[in-house]
């Protein structure tokens, strides 16, 4: 941020010496036709020779080439930057804006916030573009600090309730992480803006309150307000969140109705959407029938057939991708080796993350996850661990964590307590690190230690995330935690799982107790603990109001626990039901007792 506040109180204009300016030049015309910095540059120095480097016009279009949109790279807006800094007392609010605006593009609020300072110490007004422009480049780089000063400056220069700025600032908000600002500002709004909603319901996705952001999409049909591009792409991610399937086919019916299906942009939506409720096979129809394909496009069919566990048709894809000339980004390797990780390809995993120098990119903290996960889940725990502490960047606690549920599933309770201190020097306040560690205690035999995890995690006041599960039936989204009844039918889902699991011990199910771990507990205490987990509710819920045969989609925000996964496989043998689970790691397709992860999860 720079060092002068946004506040800087505005110094007088300084007197210009009055001069005309230089009358047009041919020079002018070749600007269009500069297709690199280079020409530019060349055409600029010839420009100064011939005295026009302050001629209203040549700066004005200089600069909005550089900030234009299909060429504001850094590169390009450091050279507005250093023509707008050599121009003694820049008076025009179009050229600050300008520049502005390509700031706004490029997200670099700090910089935006210096030409606004400078903006107000030579004395030039800002205009709602300023601050439209201003409150983007803050949103764009998650400055939420100099996003309040901004509107602290809009509100005293009378701008903050036109039409255009009250979208922008609670665009801006949402973007920083302060959805109770950016609601403030929605509620406090005069009249109907589709900008606005647009911005509350993205800001209600990636805050993860995709029911909200359902409910303000159905506010704003009844208002009769049309949805754009923007609205559609945000409610198709809500539906992806909450796995409602039905609801996301209603709305690319909808996609179709008002001809919008041939953006590149919203069907990629599209294929994320089928793909995250558990719908593959509609993802790769969309994607297939898709007239134009674009770098995202590929990167997120690659990610669908990696999170579905359908590892050799991710990398068969990626294959196809750079055949037909298509350059893989970061997303795109993030995709592949993902898709090694969950499908055991240890070596063609590391070969695709050691390609990546080759296409000029650096890995980042989630490619280094899916190295350590890749290494963690084949065993290789110690060369797991080596791979973080040697990493070139600061490794997270998400690191140490991975391999954490590594060692769990391994039974490695001293690496285990090795990468638990590691975590805890990072970060203490995960519930799950603390259940993972005292469990793997409770496992190898290790009482006191595992009583000594817990004390911890009770002196910290560290609480353990509670399992939820969710399915969709009848455009409906019901909602179980495990354990307690805060659904309307939960004691009717509870009779249920009772008859489930009566019939799945005829047929040789045997309740997983391996990851029960209280001394005080026997088998059957143990059995019963499991028996009203989240993933059985919803699974006999779903047995008990949809037709028999067809397919069940369940949504988990933890890890699947080997005896519900267990349950799942019985179940869809005995009731003849195909079931689709996603939980946090990635989908298990259940059919006829068999999972598609193969037990490898």
């Amino acid at each position: 941020m720079s060092s002068s506040p946004l506040t800087a109180t505005p110094s007088p204009l300084l007197p210009a010496k009055s001069k005309k300016p230089p009358s047009p030049h041919p020079l002018l015309s070749y600007l269009p036709h500069c297709t690199t910095l280079r020409a530019l540059a060349q055409l600029h120095a010839a420009a100064v020779k011939a005295g026009l480097q302050a001629h209203p016009a040549f700066v004005t279009r200089l600069l909005t080439l550089c900030t234009d949109q299909g060429a504001a790279t850094r590169a390009h807006l450091a050279y507005a930057r250093q023509v707008f800094d050599r121009i003694p007392h820049p008076g025009d609010v179009v050229w600050y804006n300008t520049l502005l605006r390509g700031y706004a593009r490029g997200g670099g609020a700090g910089e935006a916030a210096r030409v606004f300072v400078r903006m107000m110490e030579e004395g030039v007004a800002p205009d709602t573009y300023t601050f439209v422009s201003l409150l983007k480049a803050c949103a764009a780089a998650r400055a939420g600090e100099e996003g309040r000063q901004a509107h602290g400056v809009a509100v005293k220069a009378g701008a903050a309730e036109h039409e255009y700025v009250v979208p922008t600032l609670i665009n801006m908000y949402a973007e920083c992480g302060d959805a109770r600002a950016a609601r403030v500002m929605f509620d406090r709004m005069d009249g109907e803006c589709v900008v606005s909603y647009n911005a509350m319901i993205t800001a209600a996705v990636r805050s993860s309150r995709p029911g909200e952001a359902l409910v303000l999409f159905r506010e704003m049909q009844a208002k009769g307000l049309k949805p754009t591009s923007v609205t559609l792409i945000s409610v198709l991610s809500a539906c992806g969140l909450l796995g409602a399937l039905e609801l996301g086919r209603w709305i690319h019916e909808y996609i179709r109705k008002i001809r919008l299906d041939s953006l590149v942009k919203v069907n990629t939506a599209l294929i994320d959407m089928y793909a995250k409720c558990g719908s593959l096979e509609d993802a790769i129809g969309v994607f297939q029938d898709m007239e134009s394909r674009d770098k995202q496009a590929w990167s997120v069919m690659i990610v669908a057939y990696a999170n579905h566990g359908y590892g050799r048709e991710a990398i068969s894809m990626f294959e196809e991708m750079k055949k037909q000339g298509i350059k893989p980004d970061d997303v795109t390797f993030l995709g592949v080796l993902y898709a090694c990780s969950h499908s055991g390809m240890v070596s063609e995993g590391l070969q695709y993350f050691d390609s990546m120098q080759e296409h000029g990119i650096v890995p980042g903290i989630k490619h280094y996850g899916c190295v350590t996960d890749l290494l963690a889940r084949s065993g290789q725990l110690e060369r797991a661990y080596n791979f973080i502490d040697e990493l070139p960047i600061k490794p997270t606690a998400i690191l140490w964590r991975t391999l954490l549920s590594a060692c769990g599933g391994h039974g490695d309770v001293d690496m285990g307590k090795r990468v638990f201190e590691r975590i805890m020097e990072l970060d203490d306040s995960h519930g799950g690190d603390y259940v993972i560690f005292s469990n793997l205690c409770a496992n190898t035999g290790r009482w006191e230690e595992m009583n000594m995890v817990r004390k911890l995690m009770s002196e910290k006041g560290v609480v353990k995330v509670p399992g939820c599960s969710s399915i969709e039936i009848d455009n409906m989204v019901h909602e179980f935690f495990s354990g307690d009844g805060r659904h309307p039918h939960s004691q009717e889902a509870r009779r249920m799982v009772d008859e489930v699991i009566e019939q799945l011990k005829l047929v040789g199910y045997v309740p997983n107790t391996s990851h029960v771990f209280h001394v005080e507990m026997g088998e059957e205490e143990k059995a019963t603990s499991l028996r009203y987990h989240s993933e059985k509710l919803a699974i006999s819920f779903g047995l008990l109001n949809t037709s028999p045969g067809s397919t069940l989609r369940i949504v988990k925000n933890l890890r699947v626990c080997p005896d519900c996964h267990s349950m799942a496989k019985f179940v869809s043998m005995v009731f003849n039901r195909r079931i689709i689970l996603r939980d946090l790691n990635r989908f298990h397709h259940f059919e006829d007792g068999v999972c598609s992860c193969g037990d490898y999860w």
